[in-house]
């Protein structure tokens, strides 16, 4: 099956509130318990995009969204602000396709691209498919924090990988290029 990579759509959104939710539901990688509404998933599309960071879909050829990613700020204190922390979600019927791991390189070229430095992944659940798709991309393992959540009655555990952008830590930013809006002024 064949995709397309695109700028995330707000007509997108729907499908997206949908593939969440299953993953909410039925997996670990998210830590919420309840699927937030579409309206509420398109409040958090206009802060990320509102923000500079980049959010892209994949679809097949006649439009529907087999998946999507995004980065955001790891954290909101200005010091993080060259560091982005990455997300995919795919619905079921797309998984062991390929689209999660074109996703992925597409995010971080965009990241890179922008002057972003790191990129973290927060890895719910330990998710061994999520641990090889961000090895095959070239992150390193920098820890697991055991007992994080606790969902479908069970302890989770929650794993962290970090990839270089750029220059990572070599060299210093250029504070005049942030690209975000999240920590100017």
């Amino acid at each position: 099956m064949s995709f397309i990579l695109r700028e995330t759509e707000s007509t997108d959104l729907s499908s997206i509130a949908a593939i969440y939710a299953d993953a909410v539901l039925t997996g670990t990688a998210s830590y919420e318990l309840v699927p937030p509404t579409a309206e509420e998933m398109a409040s958090r599309f206009a802060a990320i995009t509102g923000q500079g960071y980049p959010h892209i879909a994949a679809t097949d050829q006649v439009g529907t969204v087999l998946g999507y990613a995004y980065a955001s700020a790891f954290r909101t204190r200005p010091a993080y602000r060259w560091l982005v922390e990455d997300s995919i979600y795919l619905a079921p019927e797309a998984q062991g396709r390929g689209i999660g791991k074109a996703l992925l390189r597409e995010l971080i070229g965009r990241c890179t691209a922008l002057g972003f430095r790191q990129m973290v992944a927060v890895i719910g659940g330990a998710s061994p498919a999520s641990v090889r798709l961000h090895a095959v991309c070239g992150f390193q393992m920098t820890g697991t924090l055991i007992g994080t959540g606790f969902k479908h009655g069970r302890w989770l555990d929650t794993v962290l990988m970090q990839l270089p952008l750029g220059e990572g830590n070599a060299t210093a930013p250029d504070e005049m290029s942030y690209p975000g809006s999240l920590f100017s002024g």
